[in-house]
């Protein structure tokens, strides 16, 4: 217990003492508040109306959850750097400077850096600073070359050379984006670049030392390439020729291409010249060398020609054929080149050129880049304290309003705000509610949202402008139930005042009022004989139905029994002709048996007992009515009212004890809070929460309705005749009991 002399303000609210935040002291003695006395000791980061970068900041460990410990951290930070901790309480959304206390070293940084921030974004000479200043970190650092994150862009130096050096590294290993929201190098980067060209220049040197690598010289790429594309076409010809050589016989089989011919006859062949090229290279002959001029497959004389030019044209050979030998010589030699290509290197710096890469491991650039990561690191402890002034500001602006809905409900039960965990307001059947929740774990609700005694109705919400869904609950706590049904449609605002389409998925049912709890009997009992009504009717339709459909079929079969059919025509008349009567089938059921012959002694007796109950019901109702008749006029309206609170009463009892211990808690608990207090929503508050449509003030209404349905004096003429007969009847048969002494 803590011996502080601290004085502290409670409030009865909801049913439970709640501390009140009213001064800046009590936020600096907030560490000494005994954690019973605190209404949440959790709640989650995500899904309530505040700031969520404000509470990630308060998030210390990352756990998606605020704690207190968390807010405490947070209330100590920042009422040591502010000069009078009283400007909380009045919520400003902007932090004067002159109330940033800097008689601290972290004081006097956080000011100086404000005012750097202000000055970066065209505002030198304002005297506050904002949320909406501190956020924008590009503007912040858009002018500014060294900004204390350890990358730099081409507009970190006014070295042509060194811009172009950036460049390239940026092109071909990445980039990192600056604070300024530039493109950027850091020392990774420059290591890499660095790395990919050493290796390059080494591998690249084989092919210097060893002139094997290259036969071909600058074509030897090119040519491999070309080699590739026809190698299995020309290794096709020569095995074809060996085969031929083997056997001469299968010269005609191999070079016969009639029906393949037959297939693309009728096609256009300057546009299937892929069916072409699945033909052989050329025609084959046993020992035969491989024409470069004729008898070529017109799909691959091109490339047949590119390979010769590449190959043994640019080495001044003349060559007009390839023989098998030169063609496994040729094999040998892009095997080398192929070995060494699967060695390579450092390819993303390829693009640059071996002369350029070399000049850039032989010049100073390195030391240049580094020098200036160095001076931009200098800058990093003034950059950061750029962010500590987004998070001071920030806290300034919505600390006291995250205490007011975890250390107290007071947002929740004040009349002129709303809670952060309030999403908007629903409106349905001529009512809004105001205390509506975001929910994010439905598994949760079903198992503890109805504990809470509340009428909660469940909505799947879309918006179509923000293609985003949602589900919200929402609480309803005034007026009936009588049209909350699953399915229908109604329309949810959010706090920022953007529709939603709404629609109800499940219902928690709950009382909602005494109103609706009094006529609460009637309506059940109203439905029960609707019901039964329904059956009735129900059973009575398909009596009829069965009935109805006897009768037809046995109807049918009557017609049926002998058709005579006459057939005329112009010249011949056709007689009558009997249809055979079809059989009968087999009787599947036996005969029922005859009905009992009548009973006059059992019927009699039937009519003894009804006559006995009517007598009975007639003797309670002489009762009631003589003993109503009896009372004084003024005590029969008591009997009256005292009969209609005899029926509606315990309703009306159960209804009031559950709508005065209606409690939020189960419904925040299943969103991740951790209430540890009673939320209570009692009738008064409850009539706060939903609003019934009402008619403004001064509004003029007409009571003339043209669709009213005409009033018939009929029936109120057959109402007071009924009533006069009915008290006559009263008077006389009390008359008669009195007569004849009975009762």
């Amino acid at each position: 217990m803590s011996n502080n002399k601290h004085i502290w303000q409670f409030s009865r609210v909801g049913g439970v003492n709640r501390v009140n935040l009213e001064s800046g002291k009590d936020l600096l003695h907030l560490g000494e508040l005994d954690q019973k006395l605190w209404t949440a000791l959790s709640c989650p980061v995500s899904g309530l109306e505040i700031d969520h970068k404000t509470l990630a900041l308060i998030d210390g460990d990352n756990d998606e959850k605020i704690r207190v410990i968390e807010i405490l951290e947070s209330v100590k930070w920042l009422t040591s750097l502010i000069r009078n901790p009283d400007e909380l309480i009045h919520k400003n959304t902007s932090l004067p400077l002159s109330s940033i206390n800097d008689d601290s070293d972290l004081g006097r940084s956080l000011l100086a850096s404000s005012k750097q921030i202000l000055k970066n974004i065209g505002k030198p000479d304002a005297t506050f600073i904002t949320v909406e200043d501190t956020s924008d970190k590009v503007a912040i650092f858009a002018e500014t070359k060294f900004n204390g994150d350890g990358i730099i862009t081409e507009f970190s130096t006014d070295d042509d050379n060194l811009k172009k050096f950036i460049s390239d590294i940026v092109a071909t290993v990445g980039f990192v984006t600056d604070r300024s929201g530039k493109e950027g190098i850091s020392i990774e980067q420059l290591d890499a670049f660095y790395k990919n060209c050493e290796n390059y220049v080494l591998w690249f040197s084989k092919s210097e030392a060893n002139k094997e690598i290259l036969p071909f010289g600058d074509n030897t790429a090119e040519a491999f390439s070309v080699f590739n594309k026809i190698k299995s076409k020309v290794n096709d010809y020569f095995l074809r020729c060996q085969l031929v050589e083997f056997d001469p016989m299968s010269a005609n089989v191999l070079n016969s291409l009639t029906a393949r011919f037959e297939i693309i006859n009728n096609k256009d062949l300057s546009s299937g010249m892929e069916e072409v090229a699945g033909f052989p290279i050329a025609m084959i002959e046993a020992k035969k060398a491989l024409s470069f001029s004729s008898g070529i497959n017109p799909a691959w004389k091109m490339d047949l020609l590119q390979f010769k030019s590449l190959v043994f044209d640019s080495n001044g050979t003349t060559k007009h054929e390839l023989t098998e030998q030169n063609w496994l010589e040729l094999q040998s030699k892009f095997s080398v080149y192929d070995a060494w290509m699967m060695e390579k290197i450092g390819n993303a710096v390829e693009p640059l050129g071996i002369q350029a890469i070399r000049g850039i491991l032989s010049s100073d650039y390195k030391e240049k880049i580094l020098a200036l990561i160095d001076e931009d690191m200098k800058l990093e402890n003034e950059s950061n304290n750029i962010f500590l002034v987004d998070k001071l500001v920030r806290y300034y602006r919505d600390l006291y309003t995250l205490l007011n809905n975890f250390v107290t409900f007071s947002d929740f039960y004040s009349l002129d705000s709303k809670a952060i965990f309030q999403a908007g307001s629903l409106y349905f059947d001529q009512r809004s509610c105001d205390l509506c929740i975001r929910v994010t774990d439905m598994a949760r609700h079903n198992s503890m949202a109805s504990v809470s005694g509340i009428c909660l109705v469940y909505c799947d919400c879309y918006s179509k402008s923000r293609n985003e869904r949602m589900v919200i609950v929402a609480a309803f706590t005034d007026g009936d139930v009588d049209n909350l049904v699953v399915g229908r449609n109604a329309i949810f605002y959010d706090r920022n005042g953007l529709d939603w389409d709404a629609t109800i998925i499940k219902i928690i049912d709950n009382p909602i009022s005494i109103r609706q709890a009094f006529w609460s009997p009637y309506r059940k009992f109203s439905k029960l004989i609707s019901k039964q009504f329904e059956k009735i009717a129900s059973s009575k339709e398909q009596e009829v139905h069965s009935v109805g459909a006897t009768h037809i079929e046995k109807s049918g079969e009557k017609a049926n029994k002998g058709i005579n059919i006459t057939i005329k025509n112009p010249d011949k008349e056709i007689p009558e002709v009997n249809t055979p009567e079809p059989p009968k089938p087999a009787a599947t059921k036996p005969e029922p048996p005859p009905p009992p012959p009548f009973d006059i002694a059992k019927f009699a007796g039937i009519f003894a007992a009804i006559g006995l109950a009517f007598g009975a019901i007639g003797s309670v109702l002489a009762a009631v009515v003589g003993g109503f008749l009896k009372l004084i006029w003024w005590k029969m309206p008591l009997v009256v009212i005292g009969l209609i609170l005899a029926i509606s009463l315990p309703s009306m009892f159960l209804a009031w004890l559950k709508l005065r211990n209606r409690n939020l808690a189960p419904v925040l608990d299943a969103n991740g809070w951790a209430v540890n207090a009673k939320a209570t929503i009692n009738i008064a508050f409850g009539r706060t929460l939903t609003h019934l449509a009402t008619l403004p003030k001064n509004s003029r209404q007409s009571y003339i309705d043209p669709f009213k349905k005409k009033k018939s004096p009929i029936l109120p003429i057959l109402v007071l005749l009924f009533s006069i007969l009915f008290i006559a009847f009263c008077l006389w048969f009390s008359g008669y009991l009195k007569k004849y002494g009975i009762g």
